[in-house]
């Protein structure tokens, strides 16, 4: 079978593409990846020689206005429309709601019943227009894998026969999961930290005002410094303020070095689509186990509280941090930890069961 991924972004912003490539069988499928080198920055590739890769090379901020973005999203179309053409590909799995949108009209014509939809953002659900065109690629694709049950609710009774549930979680992280416990790095400050893309410029504003004025807590940031970012640096080197940290772009097994200094996850976002996303530092949460904080009324954070591993604040709150003070030297770290584990083996439940999926229809 000649099978086809595309996402829209550089390899490494995409690590839920691992779910899908290690369940096919390299050596029986002809796969090929497409992806956006958006920054023209050489990417470190560990994929196997064995998978092809098509870069689509073209400079573009993540952070400018939606409406300069056009140009770059129709080059892409019209590379990815001509690779099909070129290719005749057997599957394809669209990684992502606008992958699968710019391309729907050839999913829906060539590909029924022969794609898988991963659907993790929604941002646009509110156009009627747009959520026509996710609720078509659903009911068209062999089967839609969703990262948050929080986002069913857009969509019908009818579609959700064809929505499992994802995780973000990276399998490799397991192999790391006692890290924290044998080799952690003390300190007498709480360290919280984020790592991810830094977004939400006004929430993170709220969080470092908050922790600027307590001197129990030092915040770290780690990840790619776009406009947000670069925004909040300078912020902080503006106002002198000491106890909060800027630690630049990473590579996911970075993640294994600074887990080691961190005390709290901050996993706080304040937007309509990350109120009902379940993020990737959810689960290096509950693998690592440590404790995070997820905004209140949040899809996430429901989940830490009903999971019990982790607190659901408002950082507008001028208790703040003492909230996340309490919560932190009160936790029964053993209660906690076994909190973690129950948690993890459910979501791996799910995440197998999607594996299955996966190699059935596209090992067969």
């Amino acid at each position: 079978m000649k099978i086809l991924l595309f996402g829209n972004a550089k390899i490494k912003y995409m690590p839920y593409i691992n779910f899908y490539i290690e369940n096919i069988d390299i050596d029986k499928n002809e796969v090929h990846v497409i992806y956006w080198n958006r920054d023209l920055k050489l990417e470190k590739l560990n994929f196997s020689k064995n998978i092809i890769l098509h870069e689509f090379k073209y400079f573009q901020n993540d952070q400018c206005p939606k409406f300069f973005k056009i140009d770059g999203y129709w080059k892409l179309r019209k590379y990815v429309v001509s690779l099909i053409i070129k290719e005749k590909f057997d599957f394809i799995i669209a990684l992502d709601s606008l992958p699968g949108i710019l391309i729907f009209d050839k999913l829906k014509k060539y590909y029924y019943n022969k794609f898988i939809f991963d659907y993790r953002d929604s941002s646009y659900e509110k156009l009627f227009f747009f959520k026509y065109i996710v609720q078509k690629l659903i009911d068209n694709s062999y089967t839609t894998f969703m990262s948050s049950d929080g986002f069913r609710k857009y969509f019908s009774n009818d579609s959700q026969r064809k929505i499992k549930t994802s995780h973000n979680l990276l399998v490799d992280s397991l192999n790391h999961r006692e890290d924290k416990e044998k080799y952690e790095i003390k300190s007498e400050k709480i360290r919280i930290a984020f790592w991810g893309f830094i977004r939400d410029e006004k929430i993170n504003i709220e969080i470092i005002k908050k922790i600027s004025l307590d001197g129990r807590f030092e915040l770290h940031y780690y990840g790619r410094e776009q406009q947000t970012a670069l925004n909040l640096k300078k912020y902080v080197v503006e106002r002198n303020i000491k106890n909060i940290f800027f630690h630049g772009e990473y590579n996911p097994e970075d993640r294994y070095r600074f887990i080691l200094q961190t005390d709290i996850i901050h996993n706080v976002y304040f937007d309509d689509n990350m109120m009902l996303a379940m993020g990737n530092k959810y689960y290096d949460g509950i693998i690592f186990k440590i404790p995070q904080i997820c905004m209140e009324n949040s899809f996430m954070g429901e989940k830490v509280v009903q999971a019990k591993v982790g607190l659901a604040c408002n950082p507008y709150l001028d208790c703040f941090t003492d909230k996340v003070f309490d919560y932190y030297k009160n936790l029964d770290k053993d209660n906690f930890n076994k909190n973690c584990d129950l948690e993890l083996k459910e979501i791996l439940n799910e995440y197998n069961e999607g594996n299955q999926i996966i190699k059935k229809v596209l090992n067969s």
